[in-house]
């Protein structure tokens, strides 16, 4: 396993990330109980509220609190940049977002508008204490590839933000605001491509050589490509908003897609090229995440097809692409920083490894069933009459099987720092 250049020595506690990683399954879950309630009749709008509900708890429940977690572990690790009072920063952007997601989802389920306004505060408070954190360490850090992306996803975040704020002012009759569909388009595109893209680019970086081990990412693509995603993002929104009838959007949007092709191939690249050959779940859902990626891009280049097409592109990117990296990193992620934690406890005895605070047995066939529930989804959008409880039921089981298994690695960390605790190996910090 590789780490050099890591501060492993900086590492905020566990419970930091911790608190994230294992909250965030329960979103995609609730989100497949609302999908079951609903059943088809989900799918006969993209606008509708059942839909933009179930759209949120998977892209606020469960990517942006793993990433913001994640991003609490890495600015430090990573970036040599500390959060400051990392415990009560976590705490509260924690209890802040995931109530306020709640109260997204029921606001949209509901005929119940306060709701919304209370989660247009309680979400734009937790990301304005996150921002102001995170944009204060990363504005002391020292620049790298990986500090690059990471602090131009979190422009990214901002733009999402403030077009997110928008769309619910817009949905209140507040305000001079552009056509909806055009602002959403654009929150959806910061939101995907800017904030959840360039921040798993900017951690593939490290995690994919670290974890897998695979060759290093070219050079040019860890200097060049976060930078220019980011620009092409800039050309379509200014092309969308300036020039919809020109060229310049579909030009920039095709730029975009280039960057995001040419790290899906690389990624795969890589992995033909790694080190050991055996049975590795992480290499498993990162290879589901880049065919999915590509297999959106291809999509998004045969533009026919409508909302069906929409829904489906959603479909790749949110769970197939994303979601999909996302649970790699974790089955990594959470027994690495564990067994990390451990170690610096000096433990008696033998010290668990990672396998034995995660094992292989609870990880591998998990790929294969969050790959049904992907092609299940991708199913139900083009037939959700037949589609749709098969597809509810394979993304609980993918989603809970992922929460189980990070909440049993969660207590063995418990059982062997408690042992060591009662063996006079000193006091429990978690």
């Amino acid at each position: 396993m590789k780490q050099d250049g890591l501060r492993l020595d900086q590492a905020p506690p566990l419970s930091v990330p911790l608190r994230f990683f294992l909250t965030a399954p329960v979103f995609p879950v609730l989100a497949a109980a609302v999908l079951a309630w609903l059943g088809p009749s989900v799918f006969v709008s993209r606008w509708s509220g059942p839909m933009l509900a179930l759209t949120h708890l998977m892209t606020l429940g469960f990517l942006a609190l793993v990433m913001v977690g994640a991003l609490m572990q890495l600015l430090p690790v990573l970036a040599g940049a500390p959060v400051p009072r990392p415990r009560l920063v976590s705490g509260v952007v924690h209890a802040l977002l995931a109530s306020g997601v709640l109260a997204l989802g029921v606001g949209w389920l509901t005929p119940h508008p306060g709701l919304l306004r209370t989660a247009l505060v309680l979400l734009g408070c937790g990301f304005a204490v996150f921002i102001a954190a995170a944009g204060a360490s990363l504005a002391r850090a020292r620049a790298n590839p990986g500090v690059w992306a990471m602090r131009l996803a979190l422009a990214a975040l901002v733009a999402t933000l403030l077009l997110g704020i928008g769309l619910l002012l817009a949905q209140g009759g507040r305000g001079g605001l552009p056509p909806q569909q055009l602002w959403t388009r654009l929150h959806l595109g910061w939101g995907l491509i800017g904030w959840v893209a360039l921040l798993i680019t900017g951690m593939a970086y490290q995690v994919v050589p670290m974890f897998q081990l695979t060759p290093s990412y070219p050079r040019w693509m860890q200097n060049w490509l976060a930078p220019l995603m980011f620009f092409a993002l800039c050309g379509w929104s200014a092309g969308l908003v300036f020039a919809p009838a020109g060229p310049a959007a579909s030009i920039f949007a095709t730029i975009a897609a280039a960057g995001l092709a040419a790290f899906a191939a690389a990624t795969l690249f890589l992995q033909h090229k790694r080190r050991r050959r055996l049975p590795d779940v992480t290499t498993r859902f990162w290879r589901i995440a880049m065919a999915s990626l590509l297999a959106a891009l291809a999509l998004w280049l045969y533009g026919h097809g409508g909302q069906r097409r929409e829904l489906l592109l959603g479909v790749l990117m949110i769970v197939g692409f994303a979601s999909s990296a996302v649970h790699g990193m974790l089955y990594k992620i959470v027994p690495f920083l564990a067994w990390l934690h451990l170690q610096g406890r000096r433990i008696r005895g033998t010290l668990p490894t990672m396998k034995d605070i995660l094992p292989d047995r609870r990880t591998l066939p998990h790929p294969w069933i969050h790959g049904a529930a992907i092609l299940l989804l991708a199913a139900a959008c083009l037939a959700p009459e037949i589609w749709v409880y098969p597809a509810a039921a394979a993304t609980a089981l993918s989603y809970g099987w992922l929460g189980w298994n990070l909440v049993t690695a969660a207590i063995r960390y418990r059982r062997a720092v408690r042992a060591h605790v009662s063996a006079g190996g000193g006091r429990h910090v978690a």
